[in-house]
């Protein structure tokens, strides 16, 4: 059985790592450089850094600060925000990346996703989707894609870009809830299990963690594959070890 990943998350902006509630991002969490250091060492199975202003501002990533972070991790590093193209995807790969996240761009020019799976392996691309719930006057519950850090609306149904990502060539989903961002209240589990059920790809839960037993509900009642957080991580909530010996305790399959 395929162990359960624990996976941090740098939200980057102006050079700091920041946190906030619904995508506010207005709280400063520390320096990238030296938190990917020390997730490192306390274990985490991967580290997501996320150039969150990169498409807003219309910029390229800040290819200065990965090469560091790069040079201070030894666990697989996920890279996402500001990538146009499959050269600027070369670009933060050869910066240390082993994966890239694509979300914006991607809802823009979905050929992104299969050009880059056929020129570096669809290993390498992540389709990171922003959704935001909305409960229809008929009772009818779906979930909106939203880009550029939750700014913009399409009208695009998650669960069907997430079905067409995976098709397109994309090796993993990373569902963030809008909706449970930053409040600590658990991820948007009727989300993961839709994504889940509908995809052939590992389905990252990103989104809500604020207690031990939300970690072992994105697995057991969402069905994801792996879990992403960053306020519990970084304010010292609880550790990389405390999570996952909590998964283990409750009989999922972890790497201590």
């Amino acid at each position: 059985m395929l162990t359960k990943r624990v996976i941090p998350c740098l939200d980057v902006a102006n050079g700091r790592v920041v946190r906030g509630v619904k995508f506010s991002a207005d709280k400063d969490a520390g320096d990238p450089v030296e938190l990917a250091a020390f997730y490192n060492e306390q274990g985490a199975d991967e580290l997501v850094f996320y150039d969150i202003t990169a498409s807003h501002e219309k910029r390229g990533i800040m290819l200065d600060v990965l090469e560091q972070c790069a040079r201070e991790v030894f666990i697989p590093l996920c890279v996402g925000g500001g990538l146009a193209n499959v050269d600027d995807m070369w670009r933060v790969l050869r910066a240390g990346a082993d994966k890239t996240s694509v979300n914006s761009r991607a809802v823009a020019d979905p050929d992104i996703i299969s050009q880059g799976a056929e020129r570096f392996g669809s290993q390498c691309i992540v389709l990171s989707i922003d959704a935001k719930r909305t409960d229809e006057p008929d009772g009818r519950r779906w979930w909106q894609v939203f880009l550029n850090g939750g700014r913009v609306a399409t009208g695009k149904d998650a669960v069907a870009w997430a079905v067409e990502g995976a098709q397109r060539g994309a090796g993993e989903i990373v569902i963030n809830s809008i909706d449970a961002d930053g409040t600590r209240e658990g991820y948007d589990l009727d989300l993961l299990r839709e994504i889940a059920g509908r995809v052939e790809v590992p389905v990252v839960a990103s989104g809500g963690a604020g207690k031990l037993e939300h970690f072992t509900q994105a697995f057991a009642e969402g069905q994801a594959h792996a879990v992403l957080a960053a306020s519990v991580f970084h304010y010292g909530t609880y550790t990389i070890r405390q999570v996952k010996e909590h998964l283990r305790d409750n009989g999922l399959p972890v790497r201590l």
